[in-house]
């Protein structure tokens, strides 16, 4: 359950912090007070937006700090689903709002915004005032009955969605097939040149590598003759002043005096082993000059090979492997185009048969739906009749769509008839908007009993209600307490009367500024409170009275038929 909550800077709360409760946790407060601020702030940690202008005057952020206390097993298996580990049993959610930024930690590590509103899906779930106009579109009446019968509802959704993503694969295949019979000859016959193209070539791997290694050599001829031929006269024998020439004296003069020192002799072998090195790299050069020779017809004919290469490379692919490769892709599409009217009769066969898959398991899926249907309606019957709807019928109406869905084809409609004798129509022909609030309260108390998420919080869903209606949704809100935390903003006494914990938010000044301020209230201030609710500006001593009697007949109800 929400334990704890700190907000700071937001729109005219300065800083406020609120001990909550377990049990049914009422705020009330005059208009204008802050009461939607508060809400607002819990909304946040929901991923809701903030413009700059919420951020409080002359502060540099707005912050809204949310504690939990998970006692719930499912609500911590949930969280440990999304890599949250509850520390001591708590989690802290925080969202820090800056000029155009924002920053959200989960117990002190920062998330994402999408993180956040998925952890604190499974730790709260917030009625707004507005809400309940969802209950009137079909999504959301379906969206109702799949969180009802979650369990084994979601299993199959699943399964219709995985075939669906199927069924939508073969008619992209098989319309990517469909094309008329001079498309397939131009594409046949494009498909046939460039095959052609590549087939006339006869590429080989590595062939362009050493063509070009050739080219380098041919085209630089003149330059490495006179190099080598240089290098040749430098390391030769034969002219004056050639490395040769210049060792072979040097080993003669050496010769001369080796026989006098022993180390003179070591000189000499090194001198000789030189000469030698010399003497065959000199016989390499010749012979590599002997051999080199530099035709034209070879240079024309290298060069031509290596345009050809680089022509086709600029078209199929940067490489010779990869020419090939297309080659052998093209190779594969003329075979289809080859036996073009089997494969479209395969492709119309896949998309049938996955049409036919797809079909079971929507029905599967559809027949779930209609089983839980049923028990969904006769709870939200019971529990309208808890909120005086006296004479109630309500039924769950399914259409198919036109087409297929990754949810199936399933459409519903809720119905409902509120007086003796009348047929069951659409909820917007029938409810006012305190009977749809009504209704949209009866149908989260089922939620939440079935998805046992602790905290519930409810903005005025006691618009547009009043006398015995009123007594049936405050006890109805009792109820509901029992087994979750309840946060209800509300300007009903009856419902306020029923509070476990009551908040008073008020609005003052301090200085020149104007705050919101939210503190617990017992006795006789709850008593007062009750008053003002129930009185208006004035509170007389009978009102007080008034208050007082409400208070002790919420409090027999609590204790005699809740138990």
């Amino acid at each position: 359950m929400l334990v704890h909550l700190h907000v700071k800077n937001l729109a005219l709360i300065e800083e406020i912090e609120v001990e909550f409760g377990p049990g049914l946790n009422i705020l009330t407060g005059e208009t204008g007070a802050g009461k939607s601020i508060l809400l607002g702030s819990m909304q946040l940690i929901l991923g809701s937006k903030i413009s700059k202008s919420m951020i409080r005057e002359n502060a540099d952020y707005a912050l809204v700090e949310l504690l939990f206390q998970v006692e719930n097993p499912r609500a911590e298996e949930a969280l440990l689903g999304l890599d949250i580990f509850p520390q001591e049993g708590q989690v802290l959610l925080s969202r820090k709002i800056m000029d155009g930024r924002s920053i959200s930690k989960i117990n002190g590590e920062t998330c994402t915004v999408t993180q956040m509103k998925a952890a604190a899906s499974c730790l709260l779930d917030i009625h707004g005032q507005h809400e309940h106009q969802s209950l009137l579109y079909p999504q959301k009446q379906l969206e109702i009955l799949d969180a009802y019968g979650k369990e084994e509802i979601w299993p199959k959704k699943e399964k219709v969605k995985a075939d669906y993503q199927a069924y939508k694969k073969c008619r992209k295949a098989l319309k990517e097939l469909d094309m008329d019979e001079e498309q397939r000859n131009r594409e046949k016959a494009f498909l046939e040149f460039e095959i052609q193209e590549i087939e006339s070539a006869h590429l080989a791997s590595g062939e362009d590598q050493e063509l070009e290694r050739l080219y380098r050599k041919l085209s630089n001829g003149k330059k490495i003759l006179e190099a080598l031929q240089a290098v040749h006269t430098m390391t030769g024998y034969d002219g004056e002043g050639g490395a040769g020439e210049m060792i072979g004296n040097a080993l003669r003069e050496l010769g001369r005096v080796s026989e006098y020192d022993t180390q003179l002799e070591g000189m000499e072998s090194s001198l000789q082993e030189i000469d030698g090195l010399v003497n065959d790299f000199n016989r390499e050069i010749s012979s590599y000059l002997d051999d080199l020779t530099f035709d034209d017809e070879t240079f024309f004919e290298t060069e031509q090979r290596l345009d050809l290469i680089n022509g086709l490379k600029a078209k199929y692919g940067r490489q010779i492997e990869g020419i090939l490769e297309y080659q052998q892709k093209q190779q594969e599409k003329l075979e289809n185009l080859v036996r073009y009217e089997e494969r479209f009769q395969e492709a119309e066969e896949q998309v049938k048969k996955s049409e036919k898959i797809l079909d079971a398991v929507s029905h599967d899926l559809c027949s779930v739906r209609k089983e839980y249907s049923k028990q969904l309606a006769e709870n939200v019957i019971e529990g309208l009749k808890d909120l005086n709807f006296l004479d109630v019928n309500f039924d769950i109406q399914f259409n198919r769509k036109s087409s297929y869905t990754d949810n199936g084809f399933d459409e519903v409609e809720y119905v409902i008839s509120t007086n003796p004798g009348e047929m069951l129509k659409p909820l917007g022909k029938i409810v006012s908007g305190g009977e749809l609030s009504r209704i949209m309260l009866a149908l989260k108390a089922i939620l939440a009993d079935r998805d046992e998420i602790e905290t519930l919080i409810f903005d005025e869903i006691d618009t547009g209600i009043s006398g015995r209606t009123a007594q049936k949704v405050s006890e109805k809100m009792a109820v509901i307490g029992r087994h979750h935390q309840v946060l209800c903003i509300t300007h009903l006494p009856q419902i306020a009367a029923m509070a476990d914990t009551h908040f008073e938010i008020e609005k003052h000044l301090k200085g020149t500024e104007t705050i919101t301020e939210i503190h617990p209230l017992t006795g006789d201030d709850c008593l007062r409170e009750l008053a003002r609710l129930l009185g208006g500006a004035r509170i007389t001593q009978a009102v007080l009275e008034n208050a007082k009697e409400m208070k002790e007949l919420a409090q027999v109800h609590k204790n005699t038929r809740l138990k």
